[in-house]
């Protein structure tokens, strides 16, 4: 578990969001809130979420290294997936979409995963000064021996680097975010 977080902590050597928050960390679970401001509609932001996530999405927090291998179902019932041939990663599962407004996915993201811990995460769209403010709202919890409150602060850097990462593409245009 140790070396886990100190590989998580490792990735985390670049720049923070705009606005992030612990909004609560116990030892059964916590809450994240990360904000970011783009000078694009929500329409935009929402379907760069979907549609381009293999080209904003952090390459070293994916399991098998390629960004380019990740996809995202926009339905009910969709997979936020990794394929990488053979090998699969089931990320999280599209549970509400409003295009341009919300998508929540539910489940464990990278390492929360396989402790077996479940979470509810809201990427949300609002009009905000000619632009979109997007939120990366993130609750996780379950069981574990480990103090889960000890993990928040981790996550929510990581977090921030994903979101991040979709506000520099959405800010740089086709050119992409650098990986």
């Amino acid at each position: 578990m140790k070396t886990l977080a100190g590989v998580v902590l490792l990735g985390l050597a670049v720049a923070a969001p705009v606005q992030a928050a612990v909004k609560d960390a116990q030892p059964n679970g916590f809450t994240l809130e990360n904000s970011e401001w783009v000078p694009v509609a929500p329409q935009v932001a929402y379907a760069a979420l979907v549609n381009d996530v293999g080209r904003w999405w952090p390459a070293d927090h994916t399991w098998w290294g390629d960004a380019s291998k990740l996809s995202i179902s926009d339905k009910a019932g969709g997979c936020f997936c990794e394929i990488n041939g053979a090998q699969q990663a089931w990320h999280m599962t599209v549970t509400f979409t409003d295009p341009g407004k919300l998508m929540r996915m539910t489940g464990g993201l990278g390492p929360l995963q396989g402790m077996g811990l479940h979470g509810a995460l809201e990427w949300r769209f609002a009009e905000e000064n000619g632009g979109t403010r997007i939120t990366l709202w993130y609750r996780a919890g379950g069981y574990t021996p480990d103090d889960l409150g000890k993990f928040a602060p981790v996550v929510d850097k990581v977090q921030g680097l994903q979101l991040g990462g979709l506000a520099m593409f959405l800010r740089k245009g086709n050119e992409g975010a650098p990986r």
